[in-house]
């Protein structure tokens, strides 16, 4: 039994370093003095951190990708909670085709998606906008939200919003009061994925993207391609950063596990 205790600790040490392995070497490499990509053999240095200041195209992609990423979450959100909770209360005909509709883009390759959305804006002529392009990050992003407050929804007790509706309520103020929270975890977490969705996508998104609605990831992509140096490294390492402080901050907030598997 120890020595099966023990392969396994070992399966596990291995396996946990081969995922985090790619992220520890981006992380090495944002730390060195050259203009070039290398690990810091020879010293540690912030000059590329010190780089992302002056590198107007990233951090204006940035800023749009946190709007694109806050606004198209948002709304993603909005649609799946109403769209969750018709899914799991009401038996209809054609419930299964539109449940497997909205999951459709989670089965559409992003190329494809991509280039279908310049075909229509083109073709619609209104490319360039950034109401659009949130528009295209809202069909990508609603199924990562709409499978968490599922979730949340599914097996959902309706005692209390049934009680509340009998004393006066309106349909309105019980959701608002009863079900709302007990979905909330499902919420949150879908409007985290949606937003973390968002924000990364790049397959789909370089076709749309204009210059004037250029997002991190995009721009990151233009970088890696037209120089060699690792200022991408050193954003990356700043995301990397971002994304551990956020989870640890739901966590102490809400409850990672809750957050994550859309449970009260």
């Amino acid at each position: 039994m120890r020595k099966n205790g023990l392969i396994s600790l070992v399966y596990h040490a291995i396996f946990i370093a081969f995922i985090l392995a790619p992220l520890i070497v981006v992380v090495l490499v944002s730390f060195t003095g050259k203009g070039y990509i290398s690990l810091p053999t020879d010293g540690f240095s912030l000059r590329w951190f010190r780089a992302i200041g002056g590198a107007t195209e990233l951090v204006n992609a940035f800023w749009l990708s946190l709007w694109l990423g806050l606004a198209s979450a948002s709304v993603a959100v909005v649609l799946a909670v109403p769209a969750a909770l018709a899914l799991v209360r009401y038996r209809f005909p054609g419930r299964g085709v539109l449940a497997a509709f909205f999951m459709s883009p989670l089965m559409i390759p992003h190329v494809v998606l991509g280039v279908a959305f310049l075909r229509f804006f083109t073709t619609m002529g209104v490319s360039g906008s950034f109401a659009w392009l949130a528009l295209t990050h809202v069909v990508v992003v609603m199924p990562y939200a709409l499978r968490l407050v599922l979730a949340s929804a599914t097996g959902l007790d309706r005692d209390a919003e049934k009680a509340a509706l009998s004393l006066g309520a309106s349909r309105m103020t019980a959701f608002r009061r009863i079900v709302l929270p007990l979905i909330l975890p499902g919420v949150v977490g879908g409007w985290m994925l949606a937003f973390i969705q968002s924000f990364d996508e790049l397959t789909m998104t370089v076709f749309v993207a204009t210059p004037g609605t250029t997002t991190l990831p995009v721009a990151m992509y233009n970088q890696i391609a037209q120089t060699i140096d690792p200022l991408v490294a050193s954003v990356s390492t700043v995301l990397i950063a971002g994304t551990v402080l956020l989870m640890v901050l739901l966590d102490r907030l809400v409850g990672l596990d809750r957050v994550l598997i859309g449970k009260g």
